[in-house]
């Protein structure tokens, strides 16, 4: 017999039986959707932590300030001033692989636009940290040099903020007080989202260093030359390890610390944080993907052994063809087609259950899914694989009958 004559006969048996075919497949197509689901759930949190990244940067370190101890107790990082402006010149003069060091100062207080008003956080920062951050206007303008030098009293907003404040209008030219100081608005930041903790990015604003510093912000970490801390912006990725011991070592040095005596900054490296949050999402697809393959496994024995009760029902009809010429390698084709073409019909449409599945999960949860090719292709390729291996021993079964005793079978 030749293959397209095993297809038609494969296919003709199981159009002969369609609820024991369709609940045969059923083990399958369970396994194939949930297969789907899961990869698209973790292909999607693994998509929104690498665009986190990617916003945040993978060449970026932020100093801040050291700890206090208070009666025996230690303070959190940034409760002991110590780092300063001229920290952040030296660390851009003195370092080659660092292409900016973005000094940088924190609040939080009430903003008012005519009669709403919002509490959110205040930073002061000069340009140079809206490029390491990768912060880009929708509307308006960054400050000037000038500006920042004569502390002016412009703001820049988030787009969060813009949207509490100004609702439906354009906020460009209005005045906002910022904790009871006026502040001319002269940009809004586009939209960056929320960071894989949930932290609204654009729930801000800026004002230039100088100002924040003078007319807004107050405390001991703003006094004088301090800062909260320091963007420093790596030239590459792959700098960014040597990049961190060299500003460790330079800090050190400007802070006259000996050697023994505990670092009063930290710097935390976003890359290595962040990767590691990448790498448990991918850990998670993975195991979510492990889990739901066992349904293949499960639907597979399903598949074995409604075939084995095919060749027990159609022993007759075996000894019936192999007595008319059929070889044994044309009744072991037509017993694994019949499996694969059940597997791989499950495949096709547990893929379509698992697209919509994700969909729905994407709906109902917020939760981001990603329907990768590659996963699409694996599923139809294993369910296919399924097929001949849990197919195979009922096809060699059926092969070796006798023809004798097969056709005396009732």
């Amino acid at each position: 017999m030749s293959f397209l004559d095993c297809l038609f006969t494969a296919f003709g048996s199981l159009r002969g039986n369609p609820l024991r075919s369709v609940l045969t497949a059923l083990g399958i197509i369970i396994g194939v959707g949930a297969v789907i689901a899961m990869v698209a759930v973790g292909a999607g949190a693994e998509h929104r932590v690498q665009s986190v990244i990617q916003n945040l940067g993978t060449n970026i370190l932020i100093v801040l300030n050291g700890t206090t101890t208070s009666g025996g107790r230690r303070q959190g990082y940034g409760t002991k001033p110590s780092l300063t402006e001229g920290d952040a010149k030296a660390l851009r003069a003195e370092i080659a692989s660092v292409e900016i060091a973005a000094p940088s100062v924190r609040g939080a207080g009430q903003l008012v636009a005519g009669n709403i008003n919002w509490y959110t956080t205040i930073r002061g920062n000069d340009t140079d940290y809206f490029q390491a951050r990768g912060w880009t206007i929708e509307k308006g303008r960054l400050q000037t040099p000038a500006e920042s030098r004569a502390a002016a009293k412009v703001v820049i907003l988030g787009h969060t903020v813009s949207d509490q404040l100004f609702p439906g209008q354009d906020p460009i030219g209005q005045i906002i007080r910022v904790q009871r100081v006026p502040f001319t608005v002269i940009g809004v930041f586009a939209a960056k989202g929320q960071t894989p903790g949930g932290t609204d990015q654009d729930d801000v604003v800026f004002v230039p260093l100088s100002t924040a510093k003078k007319r807004v912000l107050g405390g001991r970490q703003v006094r004088g030359d301090y800062l909260g801390s320091i963007i420093v912006q790596v030239r590459s990725a792959g700098e960014v390890a040597e990049a961190e011991a060299q500003v460790k070592e330079l800090l050190r040095r400007r802070h006259r610390l000996q050697r023994g005596q505990a670092d009063d900054f930290y710097v935390r490296n976003l890359a290595q944080i962040l990767e590691a949050r990448a790498e448990s999402s991918r850990i998670m697809g993975i195991l979510l993907a492990a889990v739901a393959g066992v349904s293949l496994i499960v639907g597979g024995i399903g598949i074995m052994n409604i075939m084995l009760v095919s060749v027990t029902e159609r022993t007759a009809e075996i000894g019936l063809r192999m007595a008319l010429g059929a070889r044994s390698r044309d009744i072991m084709a037509q017993f694994v087609i019949e499996a694969v073409m059940l597997s791989v019909i499950g495949g096709i449409v547990g893929i379509a259950l698992g697209i919509a599945g994700s969909a729905a999960l994407a709906q109902a949860g917020d939760w981001p899914t990603l329907i990768e090719t590659e996963a699409v292709v694996a599923a139809v390729v294993f369910s296919a694989a399924v097929g001949i291996f849990f197919g195979y021993y009922p096809a060699r079964k059926a092969s070796r009958l006798d023809p004798i005793i097969a056709l005396r079978h009732e």
